[in-house]
């Protein structure tokens, strides 16, 4: 794999989404819309566990840093975005694209750990709920967390070294609405065949592996959950699950369709509106997700809301 450290070119054009001025003034007000709800419920949630002590538990300390997590996802893409809609300049430096690239896989190879230790959290909680409390002590919960924060880090670092060793000397023209790696590789003067094998093997591993151990886990949690006597515990402890799964489905769905296919250089229509889901639409529906469907998060919020009123 042949790589050159030098660059022609200090900034790159992000196409995005093609229109009109009054289509791209849509565009901006419909995704200004959906970001600031993605903030506000994000933050509602974090403010929740924080503030309600029914809520300092395992579950909802993951969940705040997920929540969290979701905040600076979007935080990444979107605000790029935005401008290019409403100002039409849709260019990006060298050195912000590459800044962007590396922020966006570490934010994204750590909600793949985080959701993976979301799953153990409630495999424990259900499984083994009489040593729960022991084996999902507070100075555990917090080794994981920080473990998913450094997890992240490196992977982030070992997805964007592309950006640093290959040279782009030709078009800058990115066919994407925020730098991402393959439509970033197809601009590369460079040879970038042996790079593309190791990010696919990469990917695999980073993906199959969370989704094995929380197939693993929840497999384990269904065979607890139908040997309870009663169905009001079976329904209470389904409940406490579906959200999580709810989620995984819906990133993993997405990744996989981006990323994982036979042969990811191959660009399609699709992949923009379906990048544009995971980046924008998911982090705004997991909070919704997550509250919407828990009794517990309703009845903190509930509670939250008549401190505020009285």
């Amino acid at each position: 794999m042949a790589v050159n450290n030098q660059t022609c070119i200090n900034e790159f054009i992000l196409l995005g989404f093609p229109g009109s001025r009054e289509v791209q003034i849509l565009y901006f007000v419909v995704f200004l819309v959906i970001y600031i709800l993605t903030i506000l419920t994000n933050s509602m949630i974090i403010t929740i566990v924080c503030i309600d002590k029914h809520l300092h538990n395992p579950m909802y300390f993951f969940l705040s840093n997920f929540a969290f997590l979701e905040i600076w996802y979007p935080t990444v893409t979107i605000p790029k975005m935005l401008s290019g809609f409403l100002t039409g300049n849709k260019e990006i430096s060298y050195r912000s694209c590459i800044a962007q690239l590396y922020s966006f896989y570490f934010l994204a190879s750590m909600e793949y750990i985080l959701l993976t230790i979301m799953a153990f959290d409630r495999y424990f909680a259900i499984c083994y709920p009489l040593q729960y409390g022991t084996i999902m002590n507070l100075g555990f919960c917090k080794k994981l967390a920080i473990g998913s924060w450094i997890g992240g880090f490196l992977n982030g670092w070992a997805m964007s070294i592309p950006g640093f060793l290959f040279s782009f000397c030709e078009s800058n023209e990115l066919s994407h609405f925020f730098c991402d790696i393959m439509p970033l590789m197809k601009l590369a003067s460079s040879d970038t065949v042996g790079y593309v094998v190791i990010f696919i093997y990469n990917g695999w591993v980073l993906v199959i592996v969370p989704l094995f151990l929380i197939t693993v886990s929840y497999s384990f949690i269904i065979v607890t959950i139908l040997r309870l006597p009663s169905a009001t515990g079976r329904t209470k402890a389904f409940s406490t699950c579906i959200s999580h799964i709810t989620v995984v489905l819906l990133f993993f769905g997405t990744v996989i369709f981006v990323y994982l296919r036979l042969d990811p250089m191959q660009s399609y229509e699709a992949d923009k509106a379906v990048a544009l889901i995971f980046t924008t639409v998911t982090p705004l529906l997991n909070p919704l997700i997550y509250s919407l469907r828990n009794k517990d998060m309703l009845k903190a919020l509930s509670r939250l809301w008549g401190k505020i009123c009285n």
